[in-house]
């Protein structure tokens, strides 16, 4: 050891030996590669020992409280005797119309209440229709992730045993995402286009023109694109919350009929909790029928499918009183009522001055552009710092007291770079932040 990282060691904030020990029986050799739940793993073993508080950033946890709106329906129903009874597998009515209405008023879709479906979560609708577009034709055995994305998607697809293909967009963006998508829909084995938007992890937006061109290969090759709506609206460069009112959350509905979206109440609702997302099916899909589903399935019917074989047999349907919740909620938006948009906003005002923090002492954004136009502040942002890979730069860190996750594992190819969640950040440990991350930048300033 020289004599500058005996230096660093005796000062850093988290007791070094108490660190060192943690990262050593966590027995991952490259931390740049750990799941989130890994890193979690590690950051409460130090902080038990060392009474330390941590800045997290590594996992994705809502840090506001749910609307009220919500929960005085989910106590009435529940008051109302509905826990002793089985909810219907598509849903109660009311959150389907509600859900259907939604979609009007916020993305200017039209899709009938009968596709829109509640799910346990997002990640149960995504498992459902990741499990669903894998059995639809033989031929077509692949799934295509536009990478960075939310990495247990990936692990949804391992665990089913189905494959996947994945690309980093960072250098595709605008029309080069045709011929990238090209290069892939057109070996004929691609079934489905995965995506997030807002992204996780890297918070791009994907502009008008790649949401068409993502329809046009949609429509081209007859692939069905999963649009993961897990950050509703929560692109705060512009103004979503209004309903029935331009601008709309963009959506590649706008340009083909073979879409899913995946609704999420977690992070725009604050709901994480109570495990509800939504599925909505468009009405040319929820109606197809494909053969290879009648030979495994014994229907048919897409829509029947994902309903009555794959959610039947994951959950037998949604929590009763949550769904009512959920559905109250939906209705207080669809009246103007309940700004769900300006509740969360938060995220992004922390985003911004956690952003300041970091590149005012030697960071770097690695997800800085959408295209030609600066990106938004919101749930998440990427980081990196010279002269590091993604494994060091997060062990380094743990010193000081600050924890994220590797972009790698997001299906990122920016291997030196972190993915960094604003959510569990509170306001009165920016001073903390600032503190710790000016340190880190004093002893490792690379000029």
């Amino acid at each position: 050891m020289n004599a500058r990282n005996a230096q660093i060691m005796m000062k850093t904030p988290i007791d070094f030996q108490i660190v060192n020990r943690a990262i050593q029986q966590s027995n991952i050799p490259d931390l740049g590669l750990a799941t989130i739940r890994e890193i979690v793993k590690i950051v409460n073993v130090i902080e038990a020992e060392s009474g330390e508080k941590f800045i997290r950033m590594e996992m994705g946890v809502p840090g506001l409280k749910p609307p009220e709106v919500g929960t005085q329906a989910e106590i009435e129903a529940l008051k109302s005797g509905v826990a002793a009874i089985y909810p219907m597998l598509d849903g109660i009515q009311p959150l389907k119309d509600e859900t259907s209405r939604f979609v009007k008023n916020f993305m200017n879709i039209d899709v009938n209440p009968v596709g829109c479906v509640p799910t346990v979560g997002s990640m149960q609708g995504g498992y459902a229709t990741f499990m669903l577009v894998s059995n639809l034709d033989p031929k077509k055995d692949t799934a295509l992730f536009i990478d960075p994305g939310f990495s247990v998607q990936k692990t949804q697809f391992k665990v089913m045993g189905h494959k996947f293909a994945q690309f980093d967009v960072y250098n595709y963006r605008g029309a080069k995402l045709r011929n990238k998508l090209e290069e892939f829909a057109s070996k004929g084995n691609i079934n489905s286009i995965i995506y997030s938007n807002p992204n996780n992890p890297s918070w791009i937006c994907f502009t008008e023109e790649e949401l068409q061109i993502i329809g046009d290969i949609a429509n081209k090759y007859d692939l069905i694109v999963l649009e993961d709506l897990a950050y509703f609206a929560m692109d705060f460069r512009n103004d979503f919350s209004k309903p029935g009112v331009f601008p709309y959350q963009p959506t590649v509905a706008n340009y083909t009929n073979n879409y899913i979206l995946l609704i999420s109440s977690s992070k725009a609702f604050s709901y994480a909790g109570q495990r509800i997302g939504l599925l909505c099916i468009s009405d040319a899909l929820y109606c197809r029928e494909y053969p290879n589903l009648k030979e495994r399935f014994g229907v048919a019917s897409l829509g029947y499918v994902l309903i009555q074989r794959l959610i039947y047999a994951f959950s037998s349907g949604v929590c009763h009183s949550t769904q009512y919740g959920m559905a109250a909620m939906l209705k207080a938006a669809n009246e103007g009522t309940f700004n769900f948009v300006e509740e969360v906003k938060e995220y992004g005002e922390k985003a911004a001055i956690m952003k300041r923090i970091f590149t005012e002492n030697g960071f770097q954004l690695v997800y800085d552009k959408d295209i030609d136009r600066e990106l938004a502040d919101g749930f998440y942002f990427t980081i990196s710092y010279p002269g590091m890979q993604s494994g060091e730069l997060i062990k380094k860190l743990l010193y000081y007291g600050i924890s994220a996750i590797g972009l790698i594992t997001c299906g990122s190819e920016r291997t030196e770079g972190l993915r960094a969640c604003v959510s569990q950040v509170k306001r009165s440990q920016f001073p903390d932040l600032e503190k710790r991350v000016k340190q880190f930048h004093a002893d490792y300033s690379v000029g």
